[in-house]
């Protein structure tokens, strides 16, 4: 039925392995804007997200209205990304051993807001030891657009079994993605989505989630038998 015993998994980058909270809370700081703390921030739709909760909300709405301001915000944000920002602990060590491992095609599926978020996440990632040529798979989602299509592009692409593959997020549309495209979710409750959110709104298993990014590696090693040398 499939050419290959290969396995697939592909990663989320904002909340899931890159620290996208610190990232823009350096960048709403340095334009005198507040964001609030991570965890209000985690419970706010998507607008609220990227302009402050409620208290901040008016103050920073002033601070963002016109087009040349909106510009400059997402300048600066797209510097601190390729200059500052950092991957979550021990992912840096994951990537790298599973683009190592026989038998494992790995491949990135980002919401990356900044300019040119291809480039943003070449040296992102270069600056903690990862080619970005060195994964299998890169694409860029429109912020309108789900997933799932990303995913099974990647799965057909290496014809890969939907048994043999996982899906890497950190918000209840990516656990959607990644069951409708027949891969094995691993949600993290770290990142744009706390774990009550994902749980008691969403639905999302618990049993799927990683509430630390220690545990996510834990998880992916022990899945994928990185440390048993059972590829």
């Amino acid at each position: 039925m499939y050419s290959n015993h290969e396995r697939l998994i592909l990663f989320d980058a904002d909340g899931t392995i890159i620290d996208a909270f610190s990232a823009i809370d350096q960048t709403f700081c340095s334009h005198g804007m507040e964001l609030g703390d991570l965890e209000r921030f985690q419970k706010r739709r998507n607008l609220f997200k990227y302009l402050g909760g409620i208290k901040e909300f008016p103050f920073n709405l002033k601070k963002q209205l016109g087009k040349q301001s909106r510009k400059k915000i997402l300048a600066t944000l797209t510097e601190v990304y390729r200059e500052d920002a950092q991957l979550y602990p021990g992912i840096a060590d994951l990537i790298r051993s599973l683009i190592a491992e026989p038998g494992i095609r790995v491949g990135l599926v980002t919401r990356n807001i900044t300019n040119e978020p291809e480039l943003t996440m070449r040296k992102l990632l270069g600056r903690h030891g990862i080619d970005l040529d060195s994964l299998d798979y890169m694409a860029h989602v429109p912020l309108r657009q789900d997933k799932t299509n990303f995913f099974r592009a990647a799965r057909k692409r290496f014809d890969i079994n939907p048994a043999r593959a996982y899906a890497c997020g950190d918000e209840h549309k990516d656990f959607m993605s990644a069951v409708a495209s027949g891969m094995h979710p691993f949600i993290v409750s770290y990142g744009f989505e706390d774990y009550k959110r994902l749980t008691k709104k969403f639905d999302v298993p618990e049993e799927v989630i990683s509430q630390s990014p220690e545990q996510l590696c834990a998880r992916i090693r022990h899945a994928l038998d990185l440390d048993s040398g059972g590829s």
